[in-house]
């Protein structure tokens, strides 16, 4: 009978191991591919052919910060990592591979931090962005010649499912740092969001236009890539979505007049500057994990012309979003920025992301929850 205790238990304490190490490959895995894989306390494995290396790191994006990580080498050349529990959301990493960086051949790629890299999803238990049985919008690509920086501007634009039997508003979307216009469409599931939204009747059908974030002619893309250059960027794009895109998309595109304007990262920077220049244009501007360039601690706002707004008749909704996990100084430029408004009785609404770091998990509730705001 103790013998048969002493089985009982190993066999209990076996099965609870093999349920605390349940993998389940990532969403973000290529086609056929077991690995990354996450299990369900949100512990990483990865597996990856480097026979001649003598050194593999696992490195990444912001989410990734406090991870721990081990990698072995088996005989058959194929490195083995794995990793304390990581945050939930989607985190752009790569391999250290004796000291050059190196993409993980398992997983999608995905353009970031300048260049395609690999991503891991970490499953939050959330669905909003899950692609589901309802009607589907599209997304087309699409190009205008600037004259203002002489050369060709590539975006995409998210036509909803009913496009083609009215007119709809436009929502101008831009990404951030490092990242293209493929960022909302791939890490953003801006889509699924969009379709789902409409689906549920909790958002208005809309037309949404994923512009390209630099906007610099020949001579200033000399300049050196510092805070600076993102507001000269950012001032050509502003002449840019004015003079040159909206007019396009008015003229190409099944359009009411209505339009609002957002971003993440350097993209709300870049909503924010262009929404203030033009209040009368935008009823709605959304800062998604706002930042704030070349503000003096006398003039925060000295490239930002927010005061534009107090003085416009027309008063443009206001979202700011954020990231629960974010670093400080995301926090303090979204404290600035509430504190401006809320001392000169603007109003605004503000989005908490739990549990979330300067990454699309934080960006796609931002869109989900200011597309519910907007075009009513």
């Amino acid at each position: 009978m103790q013998h048969l205790k002493i089985i009982t238990s190993i066999i209990g304490l076996c099965s609870s191991m093999v349920f605390s190490q349940h993998y389940t490959t990532s969403t973000t895995a290529l086609e056929g591919k077991e690995f990354p894989k996450v299990d369900t306390e949100r512990k990483v494995q990865l597996k990856a052919y480097f026979p001649d290396a003598k050194s593999v790191v696992l490195e990444g994006g912001d989410g990734m910060k406090n991870l721990q990580s081990s990698a072995t080498k088996g005989k058959d050349g194929f490195w083995n990592i794995t990793t304390s529990p990581m945050e939930i959301g989607f985190h752009y990493y790569w391999f250290n591979v004796d000291g050059k960086r190196t993409n993980d051949p398992n997983t999608e790629l995905y353009f970031g931090y300048g260049q395609p890299t690999s991503g891991i999803e970490v499953p939050s238990g959330e669905d909003f962005f899950f692609e589901k049985n309802v009607k589907h919008g599209k997304i087309v690509d699409d190009t205008l010649y600037s004259e203002i920086t002489h050369g060709k501007r590539n975006f995409k634009v998210y036509l909803p499912p009913n496009y083609g039997t009215e007119k709809f508003p436009v929502l101008y979307l831009y990404h951030g740092t490092g990242e293209e216009i493929t960022g909302w469409e791939k890490q953003g599931y801006i889509r699924n969001i969009l379709d789902n939204l409409f689906a549920e009747k909790k958002a208005k059908e809309m037309i949404v236009v994923m512009d390209y974030g630099v906007a610099l002619n020949p001579e200033e893309e000399k300049r050196p890539d510092d805070y600076p250059r993102t507001v000269v960027s950012t001032k050509n794009l502003d002449k840019i979505v004015v003079q040159e895109l909206i007019p396009y998309i008015e003229n190409t595109y099944k359009t009411n007049g209505k339009k609002a304007i957002a971003g993440l990262s350097r993209g709300s920077y870049q909503a924010m500057l262009i929404g203030a220049n033009h209040p009368g244009l935008f009823s709605a501007i959304g800062a998604f994990s706002p930042v704030i360039y070349e503000g003096t601690e006398s003039q925060p706002f000295k490239e930002l012309p927010i005061s534009t707004l107090l003085k416009s008749k027309q008063k443009p909704f206001f979202f700011i979003g954020i990231g629960e996990k974010e670093e400080a100084r995301f926090f303090e430029f979204n404290q600035a920025i509430m504190t401006y408004f809320t001392q000169n009785k603007y109003p605004y609404f503000q989005y908490t992301s739990p549990q979330t770091y300067h990454e699309w998990l934080t960006w796609r509730r931002c869109l989900y929850q200011f597309a519910q705001n907007i075009f009513k």
